[in-house]
């Protein structure tokens, strides 16, 4: 029960940490860079080292009994749960690649944070407490999607007059 209260602090944390960057990330550059950490290790960590545990650990079979509607149940048990090692070693990887995408900065941030918002799309299929979760981390990632491409752009505009310059100062006079 311990080890289980250490990773529930951990997600909450994560979780807390990246909404409340995510409403200062609008004003605060320092904590776009915040709320990626915090969405970054939670996708690593909570997400595919979590899952990976689980997977050496234990078994998936009964992870959408708590599903919404009865097709989602009824296909978890007759696709993934039979071939749980295939379909929940791909959810690591998804989730490893997308939690190194977020940590990445630049455009890779942007499209690991698309990944993040696409994986939540989908989990809340699986239950209310994950769509509980999802409402709450969906507005965040998608704050923190938008303070990354303001960031690009406002970076974009102000290296634009530089190369213009650069290559007025080269070109040739004629």
């Amino acid at each position: 029960m311990q080890e289980n209260l250490w990773v529930q602090i951990f997600w909450v944390l994560c979780v807390a940490t990246a909404i409340v960057a995510s409403v200062l990330a609008i004003w605060r550059p320092r904590a776009r860079y915040i709320g990626r950490v915090a969405v970054g290790v939670l996708m690593l960590l909570g997400g595919a080292v979590f899952n990976a545990v689980n997977l050496a650990l234990g078994d998936y079979a009964g992870f959408a009994d708590q599903a919404h509607f009865g097709w989602v149940t009824a296909a978890w048990r007759a696709v993934v749960a039979p071939n749980q090692y295939l379909f929940i070693g791909l959810l690591v990887a998804f989730e490893a690649v997308v939690g190194v995408l977020i940590l990445s900065g630049g455009r890779r941030t942007q499209l690991g944070l698309i990944g993040a918002i696409g994986f939540h799309l989908a989990l809340w299929l699986f239950g209310w407490f994950v769509t509980i979760y999802c409402l709450i981390m969906l507005p965040a990632l998608l704050l923190l999607l938008g303070a990354e491409r303001r960031a690009a752009a406002v970076a974009a505009t102000t290296a634009a007059p530089a190369a213009v310059f650069r290559v007025e100062m080269t070109s040739p006079k004629g």
